[in-house]
Formats: C-alpha cells, sequence, structure tokens
C-alpha cells in the first residue's frame, strides 16, 4: 500500500487489532472516501489482515483494489447469511468501482426464478434479463459460490425439479427421478400435479428469498400436523426438517426483509468521556448503511441525547423515513411534538417508536451493538497512540508513587470476574502491553474451587493461578502493574495475596459510577482516587466540561481515565465472552442428562458417537440405538428421539 495511515492518523496495523473476529460486512474506501469495494466475512479481523499483510495475494484487480486502498470501514452481523444479504445491499447502493469490474466477470450473478413460464425454474443468472418485465424475478447478485449454496439450500427446502425435462412437453414420457422418491420433488413429470400447484411452490421459493418466512412457517406447520394425524409418519418427517431448516435459516436474518417498510435505527452507547449514535438505515426492508457520530459526554440522560441528535440531524438530510427506532422512552408531550416536527420536515407521516419486540427490536439491538463496538474501538485507537499512553503511564506511576527505580509499566495486566448465577464464574486476564492491547497474550480462567458467588474468592483463585506461572512462557513475563475491577476490599485481598507470595508487583482497582462508567482508580491503600470528578471539577461546568478546550493537566486526567477505561471495558467483555460460553457448554451437557434414561455415560456415548447435539437430535431412534454400540436401549433411544421431536412418534426401522 502506499500509505500505512487511515485518515484518522491511526496506522492501519493498530486498527486491525480492534477488529473483531465475528461474521460482517467490510467497506473500502480510496483517498477521496469513495467506497471502491464491499465485501463480507465470517471472521472480519483475519480478511482485513489478508490485505494488508505484507505479502497480500490475489489477481491483478485484487492487487490494484489493495493498491488505493486508504481506509476501511465494516459492521457486525449476526450471521454469515445476514453478511451476504447486507453486502448485496450494499453492492447495490455504492456501485463500487472493483465490485463492478467483477461482477462484468461473472462473479456475481442472480437467482433467477422464472415465473413467466408455466412451470417456473430456479437457475442462476449472470444479468438481469428482458424477461424480467414478463414477471421473471431475479435476486441477487450474489457470490459464485453463495449462489450455488443458496441455490442448494432452496432444494433442500422446496420440493422443485431439478432436472431438464421441459414441461408440460414431457409430462408423462419418462419414469420419475430419485428426488421424487425421496420427497424432494413433487414430481410434475407423473402430469398428477397441476401448474397451479407447482406454481405454489415457487411461489414459496420468491418468498423464502424475499424474507417474508412467517407465513412459510405457518403452512410448514399447518402440513406437518395434518400429515402426523393422518398417520402419513414419513411425510410428517420431511415436513419437519424443513421447517427445521427453515427456522434456523430465520434465526438472526435481519438482512432480508423482516420489515417491509423503511426507517432508522438509532442505536446508543457511552464511555467515560464519550457517546455514540450509530444511525443504521433500512430502506425498504433491507438493510442500506450505517453512519457514525461521536459526541463529548454529558450528564443527561439518553431521551434528551436522541432528542438533540434527532432535532440537529434530520434537518440536513433529504430523507426521512416514515419510522425512527430508538431504545429509550421520551416523554409524551415531547414525543408528540418531536413527531409533529419531523412529519412536517419530512412531508408525510414520521414516529419516533421504540420497539420490544420482533424483528424491529432486533434491528434496533443491531443498532446499539455496533454503536458500542464503534466507541470500543475508538477508545483503544485513541489509547493505543504513543501520547496518551506515555501519558496514562505517568499519571499511573504518580498515583502510585513508584519510585523512579521501579522499571517502567510496560506490561499491564488487568483482571475481572464473571458469574452468571453460582454455577459459571469466569476470570478474564487482559493485556496492554506498551498502550495496546496484546489479545494473544489474554487467558481465561475457570473457577473450580469457590462454592456459590463469592467476587473476592473468585478473583484470588484466579490471580492465585497467574502468580503460579510467573516464569512459563505459556503466560508471558511477569506484569509491571495488575489492576483489578472492584473497589477497596478486592485491592485489600488480594494484596495480601502478593505479600504472602513475597511479590512487590504494584496494584490497584478500578471503579465505576451508577452509569457503569469507569469513574476512578482504588490506589493500594484503599483510597480513590475520583479521576472523573476532578475532570469535571476542573471544567467549571460538568454539564458542557466534555466541549471545552482541554487544559495541560485535564487532558492528563482525561488521558489516564480513557486508559483505564479501555482496560476495563476489554476485561469485562472478555470475562463475558468466556462466561457465556461455559454457560452454553454447560447448557449442552445437561440438556441431555435431563432426558429420562439418560446419565453422564450414555451422554458420553452420544455425543461420542454423533459428535455433536445437532447430530444426536436428527436420528432416528434405531439410529441412536445402533450408533452407540448398543449403549442406549430401546426405550433410551426413543426418549432421546421423543425429546427432540415432541410432535412426532418415533419412526422405527421396521415401520418404514
Amino acid at each position: 500500500m502506499n500509505s500505512s495511515l487511515t485518515p484518522d492518523g491511526a496506522p492501519f496495523e493498530a486498527r486491525l487489532d480492534l477488529v473483531p473476529t465475528t461474521p460482517g460486512v467490510y467497506l473500502m474506501k480510496d483517498a477521496a472516501g469513495t467506497v471502491i469495494y464491499v465485501g463480507k466475512a465470517v471472521n472480519l479481523r483475519n480478511r482485513l489482515r489478508s490485505y494488508f499483510g505484507p505479502h497480500p495475494v490475489g489477481t491483478a484487480k485484487v492487487l490494484a483494489m489493495i493498491s488505493h486502498i486508504r481506509d476501511f470501514q465494516y459492521l457486525i452481523c449476526q450471521s454469515e447469511f445476514e453478511s451476504l444479504i447486507l453486502e448485496s445491499n450494499l453492492i447495490k447502493r455504492y456501485q463500487p468501482f472493483y465490485n463492478i469490474l467483477l461482477k462484468d466477470d461473472h462473479d456475481y450473478p442472480y437467482i433467477k426464478v422464472s415465473l413467466q413460464e408455466l412451470y417456473p425454474r430456479v437457475t442462476k443468472a449472470y444479468r438481469i434479463g428482458p424477461d424480467q418485465k414478463d414477471g421473471a424475478r431475479y435476486y441477487g447478485p450474489y457470490l459464485n459460490g453463495d449462489v450455488n449454496r443458496a441455490i442448494r439450500v432452496l432444494h433442500d427446502l422446496f420440493p422443485m425439479k431439478t432436472c431438464r425435462r421441459v414441461f408440460p412437453r414431457d409430462i408423462g414420457k419418462e419414469r420419475p427421478c430419485l428426488n421424487y422418491y425421496i420427497h424432494r420433488c413433487i414430481g410434475p413429470c407423473l402430469g398428477t400435479v397441476s401448474a397451479a400447484a407447482y406454481r405454489e411452490v415457487m411461489e414459496r421459493v420468491c418468498d423464502f428469498l424475499e424474507g417474508r418466512y412467517s407465513s412459510l412457517l405457518e403452512t410448514l406447520q399447518r402440513e406437518m400436523e395434518q400429515a402426523a394425524e393422518a398417520l402419513a409418519f414419513e411425510q410428517a418427517a420431511v415436513l419437519r426438517d424443513r421447517l427445521t431448516a427453515l427456522k434456523k435459516l430465520q434465526a438472526g436474518q435481519l438482512a432480508v426483509s423482516g420489515l417491509d417498510y423503511s426507517c432508522d435505527a438509532l442505536g446508543l452507547a457511552r464511555s467515560h468521556s464519550e457517546i455514540a449514535i450509530l444511525k443504521l438505515e433500512v430502506r425498504s426492508g433491507k438493510i442500506s448503511g450505517t453512519s457514525v457520530y461521536f459526541f463529548g459526554d454529558s450528564d443527561a440522560g439518553d431521551a434528551d441525547l436522541l432528542t438533540a441528535f434527532v432535532t440537529q440531524y434530520y434537518p440536513r438530510t433529504q430523507r426521512i423515513p416514515p419510522r425512527i427506532l430508538i431504545g429509550t422512552d421520551l416523554a409524551e408531550e415531547a414525543l408528540a411534538d418531536l413527531n409533529a416536527w419531523l412529519s412536517e420536515l419530512a412531508g408525510h407521516r414520521t414516529i419516533m417508536v421504540r420497539p420490544e419486540r420482533g424483528v424491529k427490536h432486533q434491528v434496533l439491538i443491531m443498532a446499539e451493538t455496533n454503536a458500542a463496538e464503534a466507541l470500543r474501538r475508538r477508545s483503544l485507537l485513541q489509547t493505543g497512540s504513543a501520547a496518551t499512553a506515555e501519558t496514562a503511564v505517568r499519571q499511573l506511576r504518580q498515583l502510585l508513587q513508584l519510585p523512579d527505580s521501579y522499571p517502567p509499566l510496560q506490561r499491564i495486566e488487568a483482571y475481572d470476574v464473571s458469574n452468571s448465577g453460582a454455577q459459571d464464574k469466569a476470570c478474564s486476564m487482559v493485556v496492554f502491553e506498551n498502550g495496546r492491547p496484546r489479545r494473544s497474550e489474554y487467558r481465561q480462567f475457570k473457577i473450580k474451587q469457590v462454592e456459590g458467588v463469592d467476587d473476592y474468592a473468585s478473583m484470588r483463585e484466579a490471580l492465585s493461578r497467574r502468580l503460579d506461572h510467573l516464569g512459563d512462557d505459556h503466560f508471558g513475563p511477569a506484569p509491571d502493574l495488575i489492576l483489578l475491577d472492584g473497589g477497596p476490599q478486592h485491592v485489600a485481598v488480594m494484596g495480601q495475596l502478593l505479600a504472602q507470595r513475597g511479590l512487590r508487583i504494584p496494584l490497584a482497582g478500578m471503579v465505576k459510577d451508577n452509569r457503569h462508567r469507569t469513574r476512578g482508580l482504588v490506589l493500594p491503600d484503599g483510597q480513590v482516587a475520583e479521576l472523573a470528578a476532578a475532570m469535571q471539577a476542573e471544567s467549571g461546568q460538568p454539564e458542557t466540561a466534555a466541549l471545552l478546550p482541554l487544559s495541560p493537566e485535564r487532558e492528563d486526567i482525561h488521558s489516564l481515565l480513557r486508559f483505564l477505561t479501555a482496560l476495563q471495558d476489554e476485561a469485562h467483555r472478555f470475562a463475558g465472552r468466556y462466561n457465556k460460553k461455559l454457560g452454553n457448554k454447560r447448557q449442552l451437557k445437561y440438556r441431555l442428562e435431563s432426558i429420562p434414561g439418560i446419565g453422564p455415560a450414555r451422554r458420553k456415548a452420544l455425543l461420542a458417537a454423533f459428535g455433536s447435539i445437532k447430530a444426536v437430535s436428527q436420528a432416528s431412534a434405531e439410529q441412536l440405538r445402533q450408533q452407540t454400540g448398543g449403549q442406549l436401549s430401546q426405550a433410551a433411544a426413543e426418549a432421546v428421539y421423543s425429546h427432540f421431536h415432541p410432535e412426532l412418534p418415533p419412526v422405527r426401522e421396521s415401520e418404514s
């Protein structure tokens, strides 16, 4: 690349360290800020690193694109399928130069449903044809591999023909193919299925591609129940499998038309010194883009902040959607005034609403999640700058009264305990070296010896295990400073632990205010350095403190507070993620053992034979018994089958 810095002066490498490993969509921009490429990834960080490494690989076109990249953005998604649809929407919106070149090379085909034909077909098309005017529908564009996978999914879900026979010309000329006998085609070739009945199947395909899942789910559920009542258990099982597959695809699917209108979702997130508001745009039922805005911190509530944003932002935009989704309640009179003002501004009825369930609520959660991610990324970037880190470390040394002879605070470890009741307890260790997160050094501790919920004992266990390995390569060198997510009592208990081991590692705690923002540092003697209060007091105007020019002293406090916030938030995020993983693992473990007749031995036998609970849930009762080597009795196997399929009786091999 011609430049290693992004427009805000941050090196690409520093920004890449902060990219999450979740699915999502990324946008590449040139020096003018123009979007030149839109892509998706299962793992955003790995995909973006592949572009910015020392020796990027790819075609001449890809290398040419890389040479023009000066900035990038990304949007977190809940699933790979959601990323696929969002990528398609953003390509349509921005028409990026390099996406268009690739699309011309047949890398971005469409799914075509030929509804203009008597017996419609699903095929891959490389461009939108003139038959669209006659009723053909085109979906995409997608990546070539994605469109092939999508068509396979359609064939799994819907009993449509995949052969090359032309209907009605070839009806009755040959025997039906294998797909008919395994219930993957309703067999229009037999002549017993009307064109109208087959067209109904293809209309369902279009409903699926357009995101209209509700009617599909209801229809499949009804047909499955009817088949079961008629004792057609084999057909009921086929419908059940389709219903299950459709529900899985629906889960987390926000980028398709779960909404049938346009709206903006305003996600708000706070840190100690800044506020982020992310506007997520939904246009005609599809997510089309995001923009994020940062503001200095304020004591104003969320309702006041969102009101201020709406009144300042929307007069400057040309198109105002009919709905604006927000995550907080406004006073009734204020909400009525805002809605009237927005409607007059837009020239049509516009309302602000707070959704509490359904797809609209999921869209709002997505906006809030990405707002928090944008704020975290910005905080870590600012913390990682050499000037901020140097200032923060200098302030830390001063507050902790470390002598000049004490080594530089190069390695700082922060610890946080996360509890989900008494069963799932975890403690995280995050590491910052020279002011930047060192993720390869992060560690997670599953708390094993503490009964019940006891933060002090849990943190003591985790820190003891860390101190047992001070010289091990696996844990890295000894820390120059230990920070705890906790107050004076945490510092006192862990200080005793260090003293018992004869260690003189500086120790301090990090405390938050009632809005869960880092407010101060707990010193070794138990006193609390109230950094946030000191910042506000120095400004003299707490309400507008973040908007005033910073004095050198206040800027130093600000740098330290930002640094501590980044450490505390990162430790909390990492602990929470591991705690959730433990909870999920425990739920999976005990889901099987909750079934009558299944104990630890049989649970292990099932997982050893099938590899996952998903595979267990898809097996017949006979398969469950046979593949575990007879460790399950017929009654136990049928109990497992009935647990996952309560609506159907077990189907034994002798009945099929």
